[in-house]
């Protein structure tokens, strides 16, 4: 019976062992799998992880799209083009978040919410784009300010203080230097002609592949189509635009419209340069180095004795392409228009820095379709 009663304790024992290795496990268990609220503080701490990693995300796609839209726009500022494949790649960017945050659906239903929410910040991701765009725009108009060029670089030094003056043309606001030019008309005769400096700059530019054909406003063309040129050495001009007088005058003859003291496109109590103009011009202020003396010495192989101050100002061929001649030559048309056995022709002169001669008005000019400079006189 002692065997037995002691076989008893044993099977007991052995139960006991039993049951407390199977507490163990089910303790084991229980921390493993957890009731729902460890798992969910689990799944919550896990959920802010993966939403601060969305936010990341989302941010280093905000950092990514804004350096890339900021090169973008400093490309929009040096060509002023607007790329329509840009607002691709914006609305690309905002599917590439959309499919991001939709594969996060199936982690868990915060994740869900957390896609929404990034696509929210997809679509100011968009809105950031547009104001994007307009800093571009600003950046475009900040990068293409321009400083104006300082025109008594290309002034002549005569040895007399004050001989020059300024006015401004009330049209545009643009200031011109001027002076009073003594000297002898083709009579030999003394006479005064109190003239621009500078070339006359006035008009909306139109391309160089294109007539100036509006007569409703005052047109230019700028060497190369690019206006800072325009600023630097004047307008160009085709006849007509420079007579004021209709565009078809460029093909016909209007020799009845020219009228003495031909204002055309030059400011009031202003007039445009005649040939007589330019023979007072060159012979004035002591001017002994013939066409070099009315040359500026910037750029344009002159003495500018004178003080008269041609800049190569260049040419625009009638065909419509800019002859290869800035800062080399120079180009004017004459208020004037002959025929010679019925047939047309105008008078202009041009000069260039490797040429000590002046060609005109006897050397006509077969067109008036060309873009040359123009100088205007002060009415008496």
């Amino acid at each position: 019976m002692k065997c037995v009663k002691g076989r008893g304790f044993l099977w007991v024992a052995v139960l006991a062992a039993f049951f407390a290795l199977s507490a163990c496990d089910d303790s084991s268990s229980a921390s493993s799998n957890g009731p729902d609220e460890n798992a969910a503080a689990e799944s919550s701490s896990s959920s802010i992880c993966k939403d601060c990693d969305d936010e990341s995300s989302s941010s280093s796609k905000k950092i990514e799209s804004s350096a890339e839209k900021d090169v973008e726009s400093s490309d929009d500022a040096e060509t002023g083009k607007s790329s329509s494949s840009k607002e691709n790649r914006t609305s690309s960017s905002s599917i590439k978040s959309g499919d991001s945050s939709s594969s996060k659906k199936d982690v868990s239903s915060s994740s869900v919410s957390s896609s929404s929410s990034e696509k929210q910040s997809s679509s100011s991701v968009g809105s950031s784009s547009s104001s994007v765009k307009q800093s571009s725009s600003s950046v475009a108009s900040s990068s293409s300010e321009y400083v104006p060029f300082d025109h008594s670089q290309t002034l002549g030094s005569i040895g007399q203080e004050g001989v020059y003056k300024t006015f401004t043309d009330s049209r545009n606001g643009r200031s011109y230097y001027y002076m009073e030019f003594k000297g002898v008309n083709r009579q030999g005769d003394s006479a005064t002609v109190t003239a621009m400096a500078e070339n006359l700059n006035i008009g909306e530019m139109v391309a160089g592949d294109k007539d100036q054909a509006d007569d409703s406003k005052v047109e230019r063309y700028c060497y190369d189509n690019d206006t800072i040129n325009c600023d630097r050495y004047g307008g160009l001009y085709q006849w007509a635009e420079m007579m004021k007088l209709p565009s078809e005058c460029n093909t016909k003859s209007c020799a009845d419209s020219i009228k003495p003291n031909h204002q055309g496109i030059c400011p009031d109590d202003w007039r445009l340069l005649t040939y007589d103009d330019f023979v007072v011009i060159l012979n004035s202020n002591g001017n002994n180095h013939g066409i070099e003396g009315v040359r500026s010495t910037f750029g344009f192989g002159g003495y500018n004795t004178t003080g008269y101050s041609l800049v190569g100002a260049g040419l625009r061929r009638p065909t419509g392409e800019f002859k290869d001649c800035l800062e080399k030559e120079t180009y004017w048309y004459y208020p004037g228009e002959i025929l010679v056995d019925g047939e047309m022709f105008v008078l202009g002169s041009n000069t260039s820095y490797r040429d000590n001669s002046i060609y005109g008005p006897s050397n006509f000019n077969y067109t008036k379709l060309e873009g040359r400079s123009v100088r205007c006189v002060k009415s008496k």
